[in-house]
């Protein structure tokens, strides 16, 4: 007899998302699949609205990563006003960008990871949670806490609030960078920098002990993309996207947000409301790429700061070629953040950072304009089509979690397939295949959105648990 494991939901995620796995006769996994449960409609929400609007609107698609969603959708804006935004306004945005980066991989690598590579991943489920973490490892757990207090007040200084600031806007920020400020960010910095270093450390002691786990994490070759600059050096907020196979050979390069929908497509399955992005030139599924910290530490030469540089030159060393494991995704996390702190510390030097000219002005000039930044976990697209006055017509949001999606599915089906013997498994196995999950930080809020005809499954069930009625679309 066949059977199916569920774990639902999924643990210490952004969202909701359940695993299935499908045991064959024999008790072997015949198939699984990490299912998105959720379903939400922005890019219907935004049709009618005025394109102007549209940054502080799509901010609240997420309260992890609304700086992201700000940058992305105002960028779009800007297309559409065919303006170019001032120096300083560019480099506060920048800031922004990397001060919500710090604190989301805060959250990810010390709030929802380090349970299982801190604690183990056979601990006691009781205690696997960031508060078992701070009383086993205090200062660790500290430094988490800190560094995400970090970028949130980063974001709450320039932008008045930690969550949805409105202080982004089409064409630029809403008022500039006082001295006071900062020279408030100025002072975080050094207990920053002690805190990566630490979580840095901490991590390169572990990591040998879980040569298992990375070998059947999400372990295989794909193509990965990410937001460059000239000098190939990592990009946050500018650039643009270059594409790499397995063996590190650029498959496309100079992707501007304009050209996104020409080379990205777009793929629905039925067990999951989140799409799956695939490079059109080579088709769904095997145009299937990775995006996020592991990405954009395969693709960049330098990440353009001298602590972060010597970190990516001892991550490199980790395979030849690029980095396919996903477990490393962990490793990654930290290499970004301390890119981050660095980068932030040289924006703040820039001479011109408190300048008063922080924003442009333009009406409706295109009807359409499309716009990219680096979210923490991955490349993120907004696209809009507006009519002559400006109202949004049509809208497309391609997130970064759905960019993952067939990753993060052949990473469970591998570890499900590896852990899974004769239908015997245990609590540790159903984590680690979670586990799997969490190398991707994905979020699962941000990824789903109504485009087309989106699938439906309605069940009405008795109180005895019977199946009454079922509508399918």
């Amino acid at each position: 007899m066949s059977q199916t494991i569920t774990i639902d939901p999924v643990t210490r995620l952004e969202g909701h998302g359940k695993i299935t796995i499908q045991l064959n006769g024999q008790g072997g996994v015949e198939d699984a699949h990490f299912h998105v449960t959720q379903v939400r409609g922005f890019e219907r929400f935004a049709q009618g609205r005025p394109f102007y609007e549209m940054p502080s609107l799509m901010a609240r698609i997420c309260g992890i990563c609304p700086v992201s969603h700000l940058i992305a959708s105002a960028k779009a804006c800007e297309a559409i006003m065919s303006v170019r935004i001032p120096h300083t306004a560019a480099q506060l945005r920048r800031m922004l960008n990397l001060a919500q980066m710090v604190q989301s991989h805060a959250l990810s690598f010390f709030y929802l990871a380090s349970p299982d590579l801190l604690l183990g991943m056979e601990s006691d489920p009781a205690s696997r949670h960031i508060f078992g973490v701070v009383s086993a490892k205090p200062e660790l757990g500290r430094a988490g806490i800190a560094l995400r207090r970090f970028g949130q007040h980063i974001i709450e200084l320039l932008g008045d609030k930690r969550i949805h600031p409105g202080w982004v806007v089409p064409g630029g920020v809403t008022e500039p960078l006082s001295p006071a400020k900062r020279d408030e960010i100025l002072a975080m910095i050094p207990e920053a920098y002690a805190n990566v270093k630490l979580a840095l450390a901490a991590y390169k002691q572990i990591a040998d002990s879980f040569k298992p786990e990375i070998e059947v994490f999400a372990n295989f070759p794909s193509l990965f993309m990410g937001l460059i600059n000239e000098d190939e050096s990592v990009e946050f907020t500018d650039g643009t996207l270059r594409l790499i196979d397995a063996k590190g050979n650029i498959v496309d390069d100079g992707i501007t947000a304009s050209r996104f929908t020409e080379v990205i497509g777009e793929a629905v399955e039925a067990y999951s409301y989140t799409k799956f992005a695939y490079y059109k030139p080579l088709g769904y599924p095997e145009g299937s790429y990775r995006v996020g910290p592991l990405a954009r530490l395969n693709i960049a030469k330098t990440m353009g700061t001298p602590l972060a540089d010597k970190e990516l030159a001892e991550f490199k060393q980790l395979a030849e070629g690029p980095v396919q494991g996903s477990f490393y995704y962990h490793h990654a996390r930290l290499v970004d953040m301390l890119y981050g702190i660095e980068k932030i510390e040289q924006i703040l030097s820039d001479p011109l950072i408190l300048d008063t000219h922080v924003r442009a002005t333009a009406g409706v000039n295109r009807l359409e304009g499309a716009g990219q930044a680096e979210a923490p976990r991955g490349t993120l697209m907004h696209n809009y089509k507006v009519d002559e006055n400006g109202l949004i017509t049509w809208a497309n949001l391609v997130i970064a979690t759905g960019q993952n999606n067939n990753a993060m599915n052949k990473g469970v089906l591998q570890a499900a397939r590896h852990y899974i013997k004769d239908g015997k498994f245990s609590e540790g196995i159903l984590n680690r295949i979670e586990a799997v999950v969490r190398t991707f930080d994905p979020c699962l809020s941000c990824s789903t959105h109504a485009f087309g005809q989106m699938p439906l499954d309605v069940t009405l069930i008795s109180a005895d648990g019977e199946i009454v009625d079922r509508v399918m679309r």
